[in-house]
């Protein structure tokens, strides 16, 4: 008589809670990983606000007045995007009757609906605020609304 050898119920439970573990830890760092591109979205897109903002005060003189137009902000397919649309986690827009010359201030809002949401619970919107002074230099940014079980905080996507 040969004994077949086979794993037991204890063994196989044992290697599924581990695949469980595994999968969990796993899934944490990608989400990780996916929110740090979405940040790079966000500098990148935002660095050429900032860009055409500059061209905008070097040919006119002033940042007062400033449109979104202005800054290539619109919802033709080569402008920054303005509302969500299904290719960007973001939107954006300038405010132009913040701040005045030489300071300038853009928003970026996480998308919840048209675009790609940070969770399908989330109904509010993440906004983030970039502002600077392009005299001194001196440039900010922060979270402004949301809740932050759906919203990363503003250094995931600005760093220090």
């Amino acid at each position: 008589m040969s004994m077949e050898k086979a794993f037991t119920l204890l063994e196989l439970i044992v290697v599924i809670v581990i695949l469980g573990i595994l999968a969990t830890l796993g899934y944490s760092q990608y989400t990780k990983i996916v929110e740090q591109g979405r940040g790079a979205e966000v500098r990148g897109v935002l660095g050429q606000i900032r860009k055409f903002a500059i061209a905008y005060r070097l040919e006119k003189g002033t940042t007062t007045g400033i449109q979104d137009s202005d800054v290539n902000i619109g919802t033709n397919p080569d402008q920054i995007p303005h509302d969500c649309v299904s290719s960007n986690y973001f939107h954006y827009w300038v405010d132009s009757g913040w701040f005045s010359d030489p300071y300038i201030r853009f928003y970026a809002a996480r998308c919840t609906s048209g675009g790609k949401p940070p969770q399908s619970s989330c109904s509010s919107e993440c906004r983030y605020i970039y502002y600077e002074d392009l005299t001194t230099g001196w440039k900010s940014s922060w979270f402004q609304a949301g809740s932050a079980d759906c919203c990363p905080s503003a250094s995931t996507y600005f760093p220090p």
